[in-house]
């Protein structure tokens, strides 16, 4: 019963390696590229820039504006003061207009022997003071006209009542649609959409550049797990042949033909193998978390390398002209633009020295309306202008503006030319330390096909008693730096290639499923 659970258990475990999953370094690349959320963030950078790009260019077209109000009053408006009586002229012999006693005219008496005037424009009764005639008031006493114009009572007059001339002024509404169409801003608009263009392109090459330092951390990680993976293969490796050794030597020592120093001295070697496998179990685990960490996955995982096995050689890099690579680097891209910036920004400040010209228009409804008289109706009308504004005199600080705009120019324009000898300086180097890493793992291989046959030879010497077990200790500790380091140049030859492909810019980026 034991054995056919132990069997079951065993076919289970099986079952589930042969089901794992087995990644490449592509596959960690998309899983990364979709998880971090710097990626995300970039992405969203971009999409930012493009909408400021897109409303950019909405200042070229027409800007449209409604607007509304309405105000409440406690008072109205009245543009008199009381009801008015105003004079009506009349036509006198000499061709003027009068309003008083014209020449020629005749006095009729009054009963209560007043006179009146029927044939003038006057209606007022009068008495003859010193044979003039003087107006009488409401009360029958003479007053002077020119002293008391308001107590003449008129024949032929106008009234204006002070309500018909009274505003109802205590609801207003008033509404307007308005449009305002750039014609000449001096090129500002032009150059600001081309800025928003040149900050699109920026956000566009900090996502590349963002995601080409991703891939590195993948890549790294990925080829620190390759590396450890192998070194506790070597370590386990060094523990069989300690192992035989130590059978071997033990062995010889019952026989009495090994003294017990030899025996000890395996015994160390045997307990260096076994702290050098835990040493490399943990550092794969730790390697294993970090991989997983920047691909997304869970920390306890266990995950499946394709090249773990460090079988295949790397695919070598070629080398391609410097001024290609600068054209490809992201870091050029981003103060090539920062350069047009610049420049784009310089053409923005000498065009406030120019004159602005719009046009604008617009529909105008209110309420009380004064277009036909004063009525609390809604009425409107239509507009249309051309507005103009030329500057004149701003004590320098257009002129400054302008200088400290020309010398930002000049400071992106050595950047950039700075920024080029450094990559074309980093360029040289990655392709120096490739070529040197690939000769490295030529002589690594050497010194293991070496070591091997070193070893080979120390064993067989040692089982035919012509070579001790401290000489064949010193084969093993020599076999075992020679592969290790054969394993360190390996991992080095691929980094080196994959710095190389960085610095001139032509690094692959995995197409992801849901990028546009």
């Amino acid at each position: 019963m034991r054995r056919i659970l132990l069997l079951y258990i065993t076919l289970l475990f099986t079952g589930i390696l042969s089901a794992q999953e087995i990644y490449n370094v592509e596959d960690c690349r998309k899983m990364a590229l979709e998880h971090n959320a710097s990626i995300k963030i970039a992405k969203e950078n971009v999409k930012a820039a493009r909408s400021l790009k897109k409303a950019a260019f909405t200042h070229f077209l027409p800007d449209f504006s409604a607007t509304g109000a309405y105000a409440w009053n406690e008072k109205n408006v009245s543009l008199f003061p009381h009801d008015l009586m105003l004079p009506v002229g009349v036509k006198q012999p000499d061709g003027s207009l009068g309003i008083g006693v014209g020449p020629g005219s005749t006095p009729t008496p009054n009963e209560d022997g007043t006179f009146r005037f029927d044939d003038a424009a006057i209606n007022n009764n009068f008495t003859l003071v010193d044979g003039q005639p003087v107006p009488l008031n409401e009360q029958g006493q003479p007053f002077d006209p020119s002293k008391n114009p308001g107590d003449l009572q008129w024949k032929n007059h106008a009234i204006f009542p002070k309500k018909a001339f009274e505003m109802d002024m205590q609801n207003i509404f008033v509404g307007a649609i308005n449009f305002v169409q750039p014609i000449f801003m001096g090129g500002k608009i032009v150059q600001m959409y081309s800025i928003a263009g040149y900050g699109e392109k920026i956000a566009e090459a900090r996502s590349q550049d963002a995601m080409t330092d991703l891939i590195l951390e993948v890549d790294e990680a990925y080829w620190r797990v390759v590396s450890l993976e192998n070194k506790v293969k070597l370590a386990h490796e060094l523990k069989k042949v300690v192992s035989k050794l130590d059978t071997n030597i033990t062995a010889l020592f019952d026989e009495g033909m090994a003294t017990k120093a030899d025996v000890l001295k395996v015994k160390v070697k045997m307990n260096e193998a076994d702290l050098s496998i835990i040493k490399a179990e943990n550092g794969l685990n730790l390697s294993r978390m970090a991989l997983n960490q920047v691909c997304g996955l869970p920390l306890d995982e266990q995950i499946k390398l394709e090249d773990e096995d460090l079988d295949r050689n790397p695919d070598l890099v070629q080398v391609i002209p410097t001024e290609e690579a600068l054209s490809n680097r992201p870091e050029i891209q981003m103060l090539t633009q920062v350069t047009n910036i610049a420049r784009a920004k310089e053409k923005v400040q000498f065009a406030e020295f120019l004159p602005t010209i719009g046009l604008s228009g617009g529909y105008v409804v209110t309420n009380p309306s004064s277009f036909n008289g004063f009525d609390t109706k809604f009425d409107g009308m239509f507009n249309v202008g051309v507005v103009a504004k030329v500057p004149l005199f701003h004590f320098g600080e257009r002129i400054h503006t302008l200088n400290a705009s020309r010398a930002s120019k000049v400071v992106a324009a050595l950047e950039l030319e700075d920024a080029k000898e450094k990559i074309e300086l980093q360029i040289n180097q990655s392709v120096h330390q490739t070529n040197e890493s690939l000769k490295k793992q030529m002589q690594t291989q050497k010194s293991v096909e070496s070591a091997e046959e070193n070893l080979m030879y120390a064993n067989e010497g040692f089982n035919e008693g012509v070579i001790t077990a401290s000489d064949v200790l010193m084969a093993q500790t020599a076999w075992l730096a020679a592969k290790s380091e054969n394993i360190d140049a390996a991992i080095d030859v691929k980094l080196h290639n994959l710095y190389l492909q960085k610095s001139l810019g032509t690094l692959h980026l995995p197409i992801l499923q849901n990028s546009k």
